[in-house]
């Protein structure tokens, strides 16, 4: 009765003294045979991170009742070197890519060094802009914005005149925050003259805290004017420091205390001819082949003969 089964109890607790509790395992971690053959994979550029499908989707779908009208895009990406600028339209088969400006362009309009900053950026997306109006004949309509670049401007419909060329924004996976490069290629195509929607909040020279821009600000950022100033404060106090921080420029002989002037001439420039001239490809004269050549039936034939020979002779 109760004396047999407090005994059994007391064995039970002996045997089992000194010995681990097992973990009781939970179901909802347990990964099933059903949960594998329901798993779906995400897309490659999902799991290489390097698409935001999300804000893709709301830059590529468009209305049911525009039909075949594209929806363009103006797309900046960053690499360590360079600034890339471009409008692209999705379709089924694949992006179109229809007007491209990257800053290893600029040295050819005036800019030497300093190719990935914020003025670098801001030329870029004013040279991607003004190339694409040139292309679609809208130069001449569309000028944009030439003075007061610290002002946000927003291109107007010119009166019996085709409508300015808009697209959207494509930050990629940047962080937005304010003062970001991002929106310094955005000042530059607007101020190119492209309809890109935005507002001011995310330029350099924004004040939280008063919800507003400083319009001095922003044109010293546009213009290398905290680049310029940077570098007399270095080269007074820390020379070393200078020679080796600013190196590209010294070797180009491009002096970064007057990035602010050099800044005019080059915006100036863009906007006098931004076409880009494809070069004539040419095959190099002593051209390096890494495959043999492949040999004739007569000449193998004849190489052949030449080893016999050769093993004849020897034996």
């Amino acid at each position: 009765g109760l004396f047999q089964r407090r005994q059994r109890h007391d064995q039970r607790h002996l045997l089992n003294m000194g010995k681990r509790k097992a973990k009781k395992r939970s179901n909802s971690t347990l990964k099933t045979t059903s949960y594998f053959k329901r798993f779906q994979v995400k897309f490659a550029r999902r799991r290489e991170g390097k698409t935001d499908y999300y804000a893709r989707q709301r830059l590529t779908l468009q209305d049911k009742n525009k039909y075949n009208s594209k929806k363009y895009r103006f797309s900046v990406r960053f690499t360590n070197r360079d600034v890339i600028c471009q409008v692209i339209y999705a379709t089924i088969q694949g992006d179109v890519t229809i007007c491209s400006a990257y800053s290893h362009e600029l040295p050819k309009f005036g800019m030497k060094a300093g190719l990935t900053n914020y003025a670098a950026t801001y030329a870029t997306g004013l040279l991607c802009a003004r190339r694409l109006l040139t292309k679609y004949g809208l130069d001449e309509t569309y000028e944009g914005n030439t003075e007061n670049l610290g002002d946000d401007y927003h291109v107007e419909a010119a009166a019996d005149e085709r409508r300015p060329f808009k697209c959207f924004l494509d930050t990629g996976l940047v962080r937005t925050s304010t003062g970001s490069r991002v929106f310094a290629a955005l000042k530059g195509a607007v101020d190119g003259g492209l309809d890109i929607p935005h507002n001011d909040k995310r330029y350099a020279g924004y004040d939280l805290q008063d919800k507003s821009l400083d319009p001095d600000t922003l044109e010293r950022y546009i213009k290398g004017g905290v680049v310029a100033e940077y570098a007399e404060e270095m080269a007074d106090e820390e020379p070393e420091k200078y020679a080796e921080h600013f190196a590209k420029y010294i070797a180009e002989d491009f002096e970064p205390v007057d990035l602010e002037e050099a800044m005019e001439g080059v915006l100036d420039a863009i906007r006098e001819d931004p076409v880009h001239v494809k070069k004539a490809r040419s095959k190099p004269a002593d051209a390096k082949s890494w495959k043999p050549k492949k040999l004739t039936y007569d000449e193998r034939k004849a190489n052949l003969k030449a080893k016999l020979e050769a093993i004849v002779a020897d034996a």
